[in-house]
């Protein structure tokens, strides 16, 4: 395994010195297990991974957590610090024994704090946003890294079944979470990708809404979008249900997002960028009757995080590459009456894609 992360960090230290950058500065998250296997939170006390353009490493390490650290990264560079004396001065010492570095930061990550004091100690217009050259770190997935999102996934897909054949008229968006979630766990989830968005009703043309007390009745949509989480990786589906009885107008809304995912899931693969991809699924609901009921892009990229690069999005003219997950989620919302989301997790392999999920798409009654 050691090996596996010294071959990330060979990849990171190609991106460094293509962005013209000395070194890059990793806050705990993702990038940071990714590189080094090592999980450490985000609080008050600021941790941080240095990456030389030369490969060396480095790190700004709390004092309670040197073991972990050092039995990781023995031989680095590492700048420990007490809560007593706080952390002014471990950066003070890595700025002197570093040396003028141009460090790259994760803009989209990286609190104001931790920039300040780097920029504070390392020259001011030395610390700049790297987060267009960090995204491609995580870009293409390897074997390892797909078989645990395939896994959440498994997971998911049968916490699902077994909570839809559940589902009775009458209960609330609250009660069928709640039992959503302990059915990811005892299929074998380390724990939720998120908490899942379970909403009925009118409440489903809220794409991010909050499950509360509103009770699933007869005719209603029903939108549910969870995912599990496996050895860090991350399912994201989203599935939508009617509760006894699906209304003439409400099936035509579901069949356009139907027929728009499945072009989706159809057509992705590394001849495609990801404005391409929007532009096709998101064409197929934008040329029906439903336009106006568009209010997102059509999907993201996935893995130690639940939305990462790529945006399948307009304007994003990147090419998909081969080993890079992404969501085909279109979805059509008519404020006060419905919601309609199918959501899928594809890998771009060569000459197209697969389907990580498997979970069936054609329009389902529950309830009763």
């Amino acid at each position: 395994m050691s090996d596996l992360f010294a071959k990330r960090r060979a990849h990171l230290t190609d991106i460094i010195r293509k962005a013209g950058l000395d070194a890059v500065a990793i806050v705990p998250g993702p990038n940071f297990y990714y590189l080094s296997g090592l999980h450490f939170h985000l609080m008050e006390r600021p941790t941080l991974l240095i990456v030389l353009a030369s490969g060396e490493i480095a790190g700004i390490i709390p004092e309670l957590e040197r073991l972990k650290w050092s039995q990781t990264f023995p031989d680095a560079q590492t700048f420990y610090w007490q809560d007593k004396d706080g952390f002014a001065g471990a950066f003070a010492r890595a700025s002197e024994e570093l040396g003028s570095l141009s460090i790259g930061v994760e803009g989209q990550r990286m609190r104001a704090f931790e920039a300040d004091i780097l920029r504070a100690h390392f020259e001011n217009d030395a610390i700049s946003d790297a987060h267009d050259a960090l995204s491609g770190l995580r870009l293409s997935k390897d074997n390892t890294e797909i078989e645990a999102t395939q896994k959440a996934i498994n997971i998911s897909e049968a916490a699902l079944a077994e909570t839809i054949d559940q589902v009775r008229t009458g209960m609330s968006e609250r009660e069928i979470a709640g039992l959503l979630k302990m059915r990811i766990l005892a299929n074998g989830a380390d724990g939720l990708a998120f908490d899942p968005i379970v909403l009925a009703s009118g409440n489903s043309a809220n794409p991010h809404g909050v499950s509360g007390d509103t009770q699933l009745m007869a005719g209603d949509p029903l939108l549910i979008d969870f995912g599990a989480q496996y050895a860090g990786y991350n399912a994201d589906i989203t599935r939508s249900f009617f509760c006894e009885r699906a209304r003439d107008a409400h099936e035509q809304i579901y069949q356009t997002v139907l027929e728009a995912n499945r072009l989706g899931r159809s057509i992705a693969g590394p001849a495609l960028t990801a404005h391409e991809l929007d532009e096709a699924v998101t064409g197929v609901l934008a040329q029906s009757r439903f336009a106006d009921l568009i209010v997102h892009k059509t999907g993201h990229g996935l893995g130690l995080d639940i939305h990462e690069a790529p945006q399948v999005m307009a304007g994003n003219h990147a090419q998909l590459v081969e080993g890079a997950l992404v969501t085909i989620e279109p979805g059509l919302y008519l404020k006060g009456g419905i919601g309609i989301r199918i959501e899928d997790d594809v890998l771009i392999e060569v000459g197209g894609c697969r389907s990580l999920t498997s979970f069936p798409r054609e329009l389902t009654i529950i309830g009763g």
